[in-house]
């Protein structure tokens, strides 16, 4: 009997250990890293995957041969209307609603109180960075670090945006131009709180979190690249250090300012792509993006990190947005439809593309979902989970492959100028109709053939008119974050006078 019940007592103390021992062995899987690399005015067709036969592109090619290419990914026609959709996962006009851009000492900005997508996943437990160009609000109040990013490492708006004498409206190695006539009284804000635009700007300043670490002239623009990408790597190090099972996840936004005028490629590139400076650039960027896979695949963490290449809106006419229409600044296909690709060893399928309907909106609602984080539930999200794009193989399942949008609303500022549904394009102001299927071009104008898919476009921009607006402010569009008596990160030069 007595040795009966020690052999019950061992088999029940077995049973008890079994659980432990089979969840040691099966850990959690870690949380997904998060990298997206925004380039600014980076054209369409401007490297290898999207057709480029001018620039040499190593680094993106290997992104696209390993991971998947989206050929419908929307932006905003210009920068900070993107930047701001790709923030919050929404339309910029809904979160953003400026005519325009932002500019240095701006009054208004992203409101603090949206939900970033840094603030998502900082909840959830990442570490986040932003390293590079910002330009949704250059006063304290809207700085990244007060948007959920842990540290905050680059320029606040765009690398045009300051004195003449510093080399912000003249390409390297061209003359400097001399400024015109001063206005009259100095330098004068916009009445519309975006800022001071034009020739008489404040020195541009370079943040290290909140403070001034130097003013950008020349040569740190021409070092903006290096400086960028050497953060970028010392911060994926960092967090990758404890190892897989029990490292920080993280997510890192790397907001380039190349290839925006003006161009000023890095001493070690300056020359090298035979094809003048904006070349010289964009081979530069693709070193960049060949530093961070390279430091992802040194801390052995490539099966844990997604990692987006983009633009932040169309190229510019010194880029190449073949075989769109337009340039940015415009509805046009060239002007919001921007080369995008995502790189998940293991998860994302090599080689793979995708044409569904996508865009800025999307990163957050998808970043969340693979992350497991909560979205905000008070608000209006006009993203969604792309997540089963990008791990539909080619020719898989075709609900997956297709995507969570049949639609998409172009605004430019606060006016929505085209209305796109299924492969069907309807411009607003001439009533011009498009099939992006068979004429991405947007060269043959079919709607006197479809006046039944005229009047189902017509229908959609109405139901936009009832949210967002089409022209002005919509009651969909959410308040302005604001701040009283504005001032510049670095004082004038030459004061404007009271």
């Amino acid at each position: 009997m007595m040795s009966q019940i020690l052999g019950w007592t061992l088999l029940a103390a077995l049973a008890l250990a079994m659980p432990t021992i089979s969840l040691a062995a099966n850990p959690p899987a870690p949380l997904p890293n998060f990298i997206v690399i925004n380039i600014d005015d980076l054209g369409y067709a401007d490297i290898g995957p999207f057709g480029s036969t001018i620039n040499t592109t190593p680094a993106i090619d290997r992104m696209a041969a390993e991971g998947k290419k989206l050929t419908s990914f929307y932006a905003a026609p210009i920068c900070s209307p993107s930047r701001a959709a790709l923030m919050t996962g929404c339309y910029a006009k809904r979160v953003l609603p400026i005519p325009r851009v932002l500019f240095p000492v701006a009054a208004v900005g992203l409101a603090p109180g949206e939900i970033t997508i840094a603030e998502v996943l900082h909840r959830r437990g990442y570490a986040t960075a932003c390293i590079g160009k910002w330009h949704l609000g250059d006063q304290p109040a809207f700085l990244p670090t007060q948007q959920g990013f842990d540290s905050y490492y680059g320029i606040p708006y765009s690398n045009d945006m300051g004195p003449l004498a510093d080399g912000t409206k003249s390409n390297l190695g061209t003359p400097i131009p001399k400024p015109k006539q001063r206005r009259k009284g100095g330098p004068q804000l916009n009445k519309n709180g975006t800022g001071i635009d034009g020739m008489f700007q404040p020195p541009l300043p370079w943040l290290d979190n909140e403070r001034v670490v130097f003013r950008v002239r020349q040569a740190e623009q021409q070092a903006n690249v290096k400086l960028l990408t050497e953060r970028s790597v010392a911060f994926i190090e960092s967090n990758a250090r404890q190892g897989k099972t029990n490292r920080r996840p993280f997510f890192l936004y790397l907001p380039h300012s190349a290839v925006h005028f003006p161009l000023y490629p890095g001493k070690e590139f300056q020359g090298r792509s035979t094809h003048g400076l904006y070349s010289d650039w964009v081979e530069e960027l693709d070193w960049s993006v060949g530093q961070v896979l390279d430091a992802v695949d040194r801390a052995g963490i490539s099966e844990q990190t997604l990692v987006i290449f983009t633009s932040d809106n169309g190229g510019t006419t010194r880029g190449n947005n073949g075989p769109l229409r337009g340039h940015k600044s415009s509805v046009w296909e060239g002007g919001v439809r921007v080369c995008t690709l995502c790189w998940w060893p293991g998860t994302i399928p090599a080689g793979s593309t995708s044409d569904a309907i996508t865009g800025m909106h999307d990163i957050l609602p998808t970043l969340a979902a693979l992350a497991g984080a909560k979205l905000p539930a008070d608000r209006v999200l006009d993203g969604r989970d792309i997540s089963g794009v990008l791990q539909a193989a080619d020719g898989g399942d075709p609900v997956a492959a297709a995507g969570p949008h049949d639609s998409f609303l172009y605004f430019l500022g606060l006016d929505l100028e085209a209305v796109r549904k299924g492969s069907w394009k309807l411009r607003l102001d001439d009533g011009t109709l498009y099939n992006l299927a068979t004429d991405l071009g947007e060269k043959s104008d079919v709607a006197a053939n479809h006046p039944d898919i005229v009047a189902e476009l017509r229908a959609l921009a109405a139901a936009a008119d009832a949210d967002l607006g089409q022209t002005g402010i919509g009651p969909g569009c959410r308040p302005l974050g604001r701040v009283k008596n504005p001032q510049p990160l670095i004082p004038f030069d030459n004061p404007p006078k009271p």
